[in-house]
């Protein structure tokens, strides 16, 4: 209840839907902020945080609350301005089973379907989930997951919204206009396919990332260790390559371009997938030589970044290439996988994408070679990989921070 703090009202008060938000932004805020609707009501401008927050919202359905704290701007302002929102009715709060979420109201469902039809109508139209919402918890966790990872793309400068990216997989979309940087789908537009796209069926992927080094099936456990069903994840893959390497041929994706990418909100489920390699919880779709490539990213700054890299081939390069001053050249066709090699001539592995197969065999052929071999990693992860592979394998850290000051500054 009550005003916000530093908030004061613009000339036409509340009714029209806009107020003047923290006085260091002028007195013309409200002409930048709004433009006024055929109804006499006022609604958000495009490219400011208030709409930006609208278009999430659409795509996802229903967005998760405590996600507001990972989009840009000040804590403080993304306050005020959900604060405004929910207000003027635009956005409506859902609360059940403990699960707190933001949903379009009718007024903003209108108006941005009138604004820019091409890029919502796929979401707001229709019998869909994120058109005819739901109430059960299990269709909604659903909802905050995807949530997560457009969060995630978004920040990471991935194209997420349809009009912006080509309609890779529907039947009469636009492949030939080609891929410009990296492009995420969701799961909804990949069963564009039609009726091929029950071979998908039962899979928990959340999406699909295209970037220019490769395909992505992407997944998001949350706060648990993911259950897969082993069949219709390989099914999913094979479906994958399929339609991306053979079918669409233009897009120059090789079958072992066929990656996958895994979000978590913390490292503990990396920890729990490589320390259970050799029990009976045994993460057979992850270690059984499936995927040549599954990275773990998590759900904060540090897996945005990650992803940033992941997408970003030349930075990479840039990387190793310092990671490898003073070092040996690797050996490609060493017994041990290996990115270098150090003075004594032992493999060193970058494991700072956090590649779960690679590293897994990288540390299983040392044990079974009796090898000694380094592994370089940044330093927020570092403890949960000495968890693992402590006294198997020594480590070295690079500084996160210094990193993305170097890497990313713009950030």
């Amino acid at each position: 209840g009550g005003t916000p703090a530093k908030m004061r009202l613009c000339g036409c008060g509340f009714k029209c839907g806009i107020t003047e938000v923290f006085s260091r932004y002028g007195k013309k805020t409200h002409e930048k902020e709004a433009v006024m609707g055929e109804d006499g009501r006022c609604f958000p401008r495009k490219d400011t945080q208030a709409y930006r927050l609208l278009e999430l919202v659409a795509v996802c359905g229903e967005f998760p609350a405590e996600l507001v704290y990972r989009l840009a701007g000040s804590t403080s302002y993304k306050g005020t301005v959900t604060w405004l929102l929910k207000k003027e009715r635009l956005l409506r709060v859902y609360y059940r089973d403990k699960l707190r979420g933001y949903r379009l109201g009718r007024r903003a469902r209108t108006a941005l379907l009138s604004d820019n039809p091409e890029r919502f109508s796929f979401y707001l139209t229709g019998n869909v989930d994120t058109s005819l919402l739901k109430s059960e918890a299990t269709r909604r966790i659903r909802l905050h997951r995807i949530a997560e990872v457009y969060v995630a793309m978004l920040n990471a400068g991935v194209t997420i919204f349809r009009d912006e990216k080509p309609r890779v997989f529907a039947p009469d979309g636009d492949q030939d206009r080609g891929l410009e940087g990296a492009a995420f789908y969701s799961s909804r537009e990949v069963k564009e396919t039609g009726i091929e796209a029950v071979k998908i069926k039962g899979s928990r992927m959340a999406g699909v990332l295209l970037s220019p080094d490769g395909v992505f099936l992407t997944y998001n456990s949350g706060p648990y260790m993911a259950k897969w069903d082993y069949r219709a994840e390989q099914r999913a893959k094979a479906w994958m390559q399929v339609t991306l390497c053979n079918g669409n041929a233009g897009l120059g994706y090789a079958p072992e371009d066929v990656c996958g990418l895994l979000f978590g909100d913390s490292l503990e489920p990396f920890c729990q997938i490589l320390s259970g390699a050799d029990s009976g919880a045994r993460c057979f779709f992850l270690l059984d030589g499936s995927y040549g490539h599954f990275y773990y990213l998590t759900n904060d700054h540090k897996g945005e970044v990650m992803l940033r890299l992941l997408c970003d081939r030349d930075r990479r390069e840039e990387l190793d290439r310092i990671l490898s001053q003073g070092l040996c050249a690797g050996n490609p066709g060493g017994v041990i996988e290996n990115d270098a090699l150090d003075g004594n001539g032992d493999p060193v592995l970058f494991g700072y994408l956090l590649d779960i197969p690679r590293i897994h065999r990288f540390c299983s052929a040392l044990q079974l070679q009796e090898r000694h071999g380094t592994l370089i990693c940044f330093d927020f992860q570092r403890e949960v990989l000495e968890r693992c592979y402590g006294g198997l394998v020594a480590f070295e850290a690079i500084s996160f921070e210094k990193f993305e000051r170097r890497f990313y500054p713009e950030i």
